[in-house]
C-alpha cells in the first residue's frame, strides 16, 4: 500500500486515469478535487506506482470524522486487476472498518470483493446501482430564466437544511453537515423566487459528480431541471471536469430529462455501497 502525496505524481494519475474512462471516472473526480486544493481533504492510496493496478480515494486520517457519516467517510475506487483491489481492502491500514462508509465505483466486481472481505468483520453491504450518465459539451450558455421575479444564481450555507429535508438520502444531522460541507467547497447552481427561497437547484459532490437535482412540486414542469443541469454541467466543464451524474432506473422522469440534453448512457454503471459495521446497525440513516 502507498500513499501518494507528491503533486506531480498526483498530475500524473489524474492524466493516467483518462485512459481508462469511463470505468476511472469516480477516481478521476476525486483526484481533480485533491490537485485543485483537495477542498474535500481526500488522499489516494495505491497498490503501487506508477505501475498502479488498483486505485482508492479516502479521506484523509487527520480530518475530523464522525462515525456514522457515510456521507463524508467516502471512497472511489478504480481498478485494472481486481485482485489488487481485494489486496488492497485486506490490508489492515487501507479502510477504516470501525465507521460507516461508502464505496463508490463502476465496476462490475465492486460489490462481491467488498462484501467478501467485510462479511467476516461482521459489516453488513447494502448495495444501490445507478445508470451512469456523461453530458457532452454545453457549448452555449443555457437559457435564462424569464420570470423577472426569479433568478439564476448559486447555492449558499443557509440552503442547506432545505436541501436536507427534499433528499431522499437525507433528513439527518450528518446529511445536512455534508450538504454544507459540499455547498462550500463545490459548484452550484439554483433558481431563487422573489423572496430569495431556491425552488430548484443542483449539487457537486466530492467525486465531481453533478447530485441532488431537485424542484419544488409547485414550480415543476417549467424547464427548471434541464436548466439546472446545464448550468451546471457548463460551470464543471468550463473548469476542466467532466459533466457525470447517476439516475436510479425506475426515475424515468430524469432519463427521459437526460435523453433530452443527449446525455451518454455509459456501458458501466454506478455502483454505491454502504457499509456498517454491527456495532451501528439500526443507527444510520441510508
Amino acid at each position: 500500500m502507498l500513499v501518494l502525496n507528491c503533486s506531480t505524481k498526483l498530475l500524473m494519475l489524474e492524466n493516467m486515469l483518462k485512459s481508462h474512462f469511463p470505468e476511472s471516472l469516480k477516481v478521476y473526480g476525486a483526484v481533480m478535487n485533491i490537485n485543485r486544493g483537495n477542498p474535500f481533504r481526500k488522499e489516494v492510496v495505491l497498490d503501487s506506482w506508477p505501475d498502479f493496478k488498483a486505485v482508492i480515494t479516502r479521506r484523509q486520517k487527520e480530518a475530523e470524522t464522525d462515525n456514522l457519516d457515510h456521507y463524508t467517510n467516502a471512497y472511489a475506487v478504480f481498478y485494472k486487476d481486481v485482485r489488487a483491489y481485494r489486496g488492497l481492502l485486506e490490508e489492515c491500514d487501507v479502510i477504516n472498518w470501525d465507521q460507516v462508509f461508502q464505496i463508490q465505483g463502476l465496476q462490475s466486481e465492486l460489490f462481491e470483493v467488498s462484501k467478501a472481505i467485510a462479511s467476516p468483520k461482521q459489516v453488513d453491504v447494502k448495495l444501490t446501482s445507478f445508470k451512469a450518465v456523461l453530458l457532452p459539451p454545453v457549448s452555449t450558455q443555457p437559457d435564462r430564466v424569464t420570470s423577472t421575479s426569479q433568478r439564476l444564481t448559486y447555492l449558499s450555507v443557509a440552503d442547506a437544511d432545505l436541501l436536507n429535508h427534499t433528499w431522499s438520502r437525507g433528513g439527518n444531522e450528518q446529511c445536512q453537515r455534508y450538504i454544507t460541507n459540499l455547498i462550500s467547497c463545490f459548484p452550484s447552481v439554483c433558481v431563487r423566487d422573489d423572496k430569495g427561497k431556491p425552488i430548484s437547484w443542483s449539487i457537486t459532490d466530492q467525486f465531481a459528480t453533478m447530485c441532488h437535482g431537485y424542484t419544488v412540486s409547485e414550480h415543476r414542469r417549467k424547464g427548471y431541471s434541464q436548466l439546472m443541469y446545464l448550468t451546471l454541467a457548463r460551470k464543471l466543464q468550463s473548469r476542466g471536469f467532466p459533466a457525470q451524474g447517476n439516475v436510479l432506473d425506475n426515475n424515468v422522469a430524469a432519463i427521459n430529462l437526460l435523453r433530452s440534453v443527449h446525455a451518454e448512457f455509459l456501458p458501466c454503471r454506478f455502483h454505491r455501497l454502504i457499509l456498517t459495521p454491527a456495532a451501528f446497525s439500526g443507527q444510520v440513516h441510508l
